[in-house]
């Protein structure tokens, strides 16, 4: 069987440039949707059971985060359900995995993929739960249905709790962990997340940015827009991904924020804060360390030794989630970064980071939120 590569599915993204050597298979990854951005990949190899492969990605220098390759490993799967790491080498700028399958046909991709299919079961399983309520409250750019779960019988006197996800498409890990999230606060046996919505509303937003997961993008929207930067002048022309969700925080208020991303370089998982916000006070430095505090106390994959320098007072760019949320709101307002490599701090050598640690992290939130939530 002749060997072919695909990648006209569902997040799939690569270019081929030659198949004719198994041992020198040469692909490019493209860019983002109207924009210079690239790095995530998604593909398909077929007819290749028993050939000893070597697969080189000739354009890894030109990623945008060329720094995100060094001790980086592929993710590969049969399935598309069980992914695990194969030997990857960086060396002169190009990306190179070695693989020999063992059945015809396999998937390789940046990261474990999280596809428009599943983010579909992922809301509609939630909306069956009594305390969950499925409301769409727009459109993105090219049409699809912006997805809000409101969580708890909401009572203005509670606490407004916001989790969103995914303004990054290609940071799938961050999908992964809303997963953890709501089946945890959906979970009616569970009694971590009955006491939390007695004392809070929880509003979630498991993919920020659907066009652009479905494209294969790395960073941006169908129009090129990096979601992330446009939270202090959002347009319902260019971002109503953004534009939509922030008129929503407006109409029920906030007490919290986490935007949940994935971080190319760094193999630690971490919290970016808002020092630098012009409103960072007292209440707020004394939130941020109780909140880093106690997540770490509750799953060991927190750290806070690695991780962004914090900014100086006054000196954030407001421009950002967290940060504009943060002052606008004058609350604890976080991102949270998972790596795309390892947890150094707790490796596993077959999987790396994993859905499956991804869906953890996103389980111990519904504590550490309880722990909080009279603070806030």
């Amino acid at each position: 069987m002749k060997l072919s590569i695909s990648s006209t599915f569902d997040a799939g993204n690569i270019e081929v440039i030659s198949t004719d050597d198994p041992e020198n298979i040469q692909l490019k990854i493209e860019k983002d949707t109207n924009s210079e951005f690239l790095q995530w990949f998604y593909f398909r190899l077929q007819g290749s059971k028993d050939t000893a492969c070597k697969i080189n990605i000739l354009n890894a220098s030109e990623a945008a985060y060329p720094e995100g390759w060094d001790n980086y490993q592929v993710r590969a799967s049969y399935d598309r359900v069980t992914w695990f790491q194969i030997p990857t080498s960086y060396i002169d700028g190009i990306l190179s995995m070695e693989f020999t399958s063992e059945f015809d046909s396999v998937y390789f991709a940046y990261f474990a993929p999280f596809s428009y299919e599943q983010h579909m079961d992922l809301i509609n399983n939630a909306q069956l739960s009594p305390n969950c309520t499925l409301e769409t409250i727009g459109e993105t750019t090219q049409g699809r249905p912006m997805d809000l779960l409101r969580i708890g019988h909401e009572n203005k006197d509670k606490k407004k709790l916001w989790v969103i996800a995914r303004q990054h498409p290609g940071e799938t890990m961050a999908e992964w962990f809303m997963m953890g999230l709501i089946d945890k606060i959906l979970d009616e046996e569970d009694p971590s997340a009955v006491s939390l919505l007695e004392k809070a509303n929880i509003y979630l937003v498991p993919n920020m940015n659907i066009d652009g997961s479905i494209l294969g993008n790395l960073r941006v929207n169908a129009k090129g827009i990096n979601l992330n930067r446009e939270w202090a002048n959002p347009s319902i022309e260019n971002s109503p991904e953004v534009y939509y969700v922030k008129e929503k925080m407006k109409e029920l208020g906030m007490d919290f924020n986490l935007d949940v991303h994935g971080d190319e370089g760094l193999p630690y998982n971490f919290i970016s804060g808002i020092e630098g916000i012009p409103s960072f006070d007292t209440k707020l430095s004394r939130l941020t360390d109780d909140f880093i505090n106690i997540w770490m106390a509750n799953n060991p994959d927190m750290q806070d030794i690695h991780g962004y320098p914090k900014n100086d007072p006054g000196k954030a760019n407001l421009n950002i989630c967290s940060k504009n949320l943060g002052e606008e709101f004058k609350c604890l307002s976080q991102t949270l970064e998972m790596p795309f490599k390892q947890n150094d701090n707790i490796p596993d050598d077959e999987i790396g980071w994993s859905p499956e640690r991804s869906i953890k992290l996103g389980e111990s939130l519904v504590n550490v939120l309880l722990s909080i939530v009279d603070k806030l």
